[in-house]
């Protein structure tokens, strides 16, 4: 058993895969993926087939944080559906194994884009590319959640109110300093939260470019990975979301559109990527954007500060980077208390 989320159990795995999962022909390789600061994922190479394994970290964790069995869940209830994903194989909640609980899924081949100024790609795919990530987030929340058995995937009640409830929470749980933008931003969202109208659907709650896997030469999803936080929930979270990254700063760190000359890079206006998800829904605008932008701001803020908190513990996946994004939370809070004001 392994509590290092560095490494695996590379035994451990084997032994449990040779008896769990059909076809598997023994282990070759195993390479930790270094992006990411949530659940280890690692690459499971074999002589005819490449798996990944996404764990739960070791120690001590804040509640319903890295639920991996969602993860799971989720991804497998989608396979049929407009909405890419990879093929699942199995789920495994015994501690024991490795030191906590995993999957098992297809290793997705692709190009996988960690700043959407696409370096390398030419001006036509960059705007396609984003168009596609258009079309897959206005899939998925088309999905019929009843149909695909996600009804029950989140509790029903207004969403906005939950989150912010529950990610205050999160918040205070690993707060290291007091951070008046902060505390004006949690407050700000419980005040000005607009009546509820109605929409549920499955929402991703991390979409964003780096989360999809593109083929490796057309410019079409693949798959979108990271579903640690998604539910049942609204819609516009997910679409907001997209427009708070592209509001950071370009380059590695800060991985948004920022200072970027969009028009000449083929990249969207936030506006027109609005408009085209509103077409493929056929909604006619949307009302109260800046609160759900606000709403972005305030969850990265605390899913950072849990970041940081892990870092501080020892308990990070990459606690380097942890450190360094650390460093945002009073950032998203200001981003977010301006939003609002907009």
């Amino acid at each position: 058993m392994s509590a290092d989320t560095q490494t695996l159990d590379r035994d451990a795995v084997n032994a449990y895969l040779r008896e769990h999962l059909p076809g598997f022909e023994g282990l070759t390789g195993v390479t930790k993926f270094q992006g990411g600061q949530s659940n280890p994922t690692f690459l499971l190479e074999t002589p005819a087939h490449n798996y990944v394994l996404r764990r739960k970290p070791p120690g001590v964790l804040l509640k319903s944080a890295h639920a991996v069995d969602r993860e799971y869940r989720v991804q497998s209830a989608l396979a049929d559906t407009d909405v890419p994903v990879a093929r699942m194989h199995l789920l495994c909640e015994d501690d024991d194994v490795i030191g906590s609980a995993f999957y098992i899924m297809d290793h997705v081949p692709g190009r996988n884009f960690n700043q959407p100024s696409m370096e390398g790609v030419s001006v036509a795919d960059r705007g396609r590319i984003i168009d596609d990530m258009n079309r897959v987030l206005a899939a998925l929340h088309e999905v019929d959640i009843h149909a695909v058995g996600l009804d029950d995937f989140g509790p029903a009640g207004n969403y906005f109110e939950r989150q912010v409830g529950r990610w205050s929470k999160q918040y205070k749980a690993s707060e290291t300093e007091d951070i008046p933008a902060m505390n004006q931003l949690m407050q700000a969202l419980v005040d000005q939260r607009p009546e509820d109208d109605g929409q549920r659907t499955l929402v991703h709650g991390d979409y964003r470019l780096d989360n999809l896997i593109f083929d490796a030469e057309k410019p079409e999803c693949r798959a979108v990975l990271d579903w640690e936080l998604s539910t049942i929930g609204h819609p516009f979270a997910d679409l907001a979301a997209v427009i708070m990254q592209w509001q950071m700063p370009a380059g590695a760190e800060g991985r948004g559109m920022g200072g970027l000359d969009r028009a000449a890079l083929g990249l969207p206006s936030d506006e027109d990527f609005i408009a085209a998800y509103c077409k493929r829904r056929g909604l006619n605008g949307i009302d109260h954007f800046g609160y759900y932008l606000a709403f972005n701001f305030f969850r990265m803020a605390a899913i950072i500060q849990g970041v940081l908190k892990r870092a501080l513990d020892g308990n990070a996946s990459n606690p380097e980077r942890a450190m360094k994004v650390g460093r945002y939370v009073p950032v998203f809070a200001q981003h977010g208390v301006d939003a609002l004001e907009r």
